[in-house]
């Protein structure tokens, strides 16, 4: 189910309105796609911060627009707390769309209890689907996972009508024997030797 956002058209442009519009507790934005005029619209803060947290990709816009769109783009603030814009694109529940959406791990690898290491190589995936099957990230589960073993791309279980784009060898995590790094032995340090201290040489050369 797509999260819903409370939608204002705004009549103003530039930035002292975006200004006017971040003031009140909104986001600036602007609807494009299928061919249809650019809209820039006001959206609430929190709705949005709330649809961006619960890793929403497509959006529900309600009030003076009517529409379903994806979050194409988001433009944070320089602590990243905030966002300052965002793009959002008309999409129907039947088209096909491609999104990069986030890979996460569940469970717990009997690996790690035997001494080894978890090693998340891919946090994010491109995938093709419907609109309306856009799921909001891909599970991957470690429960099996020994230690030596690895999760590819191409072992990932995806929702119906949803097409991984990457290459399917391309490993996603896997659970390594932690080694630990040998000591430095004492020999070797010795071979080094003392430094040589410039001030002493001298003072014995003036001494000669």
């Amino acid at each position: 189910m797509a999260e819903v956002l409370q939608v204002k058209i705004r009549d103003e442009a530039g930035s002292n309105a975006v200004k006017r519009v971040r003031r009140a507790g909104n986001v600036p934005a602007v609807l494009y796609g299928h061919r249809e005029a650019n809209v820039r619209l006001s959206v609430p803060s929190d709705q949005l911060h709330a649809a961006i947290r619960h890793g929403a990709k497509m959006v529900e816009l309600q009030g003076d627009i009517s529409d379903t769109a994806l979050i194409r783009e988001v433009q944070w603030d320089a602590l990243g707390h905030s966002v300052l814009h965002i793009d959002l694109t008309r999409v129907s529940a039947t088209e096909k769309v491609r999104v990069t959406i986030p890979v996460e791990l569940r469970g717990e690898a009997p690996g790690v209890r035997q001494g080894g290491m978890i090693e998340h190589m891919v946090h994010e995936v491109e995938i093709e689907c419907p609109a309306a099957s856009l799921p909001e990230r891909i599970d991957v589960n470690i429960n099996a996972l020994q230690v030596g073993d690895a999760i590819k791309l191409g072992d990932l279980r995806l929702p119906d009508g949803v097409v991984l784009l990457g290459d399917s060898d391309e490993m996603v995590v896997h659970c390594v024997a932690v080694t630990e790094l040998p000591e430095v032995e004492e020999a070797a340090v010795a071979e080094a030797g003392e430094p040589e201290v410039i001030g002493r040489k001298v003072e014995e050369e003036e001494e000669d």
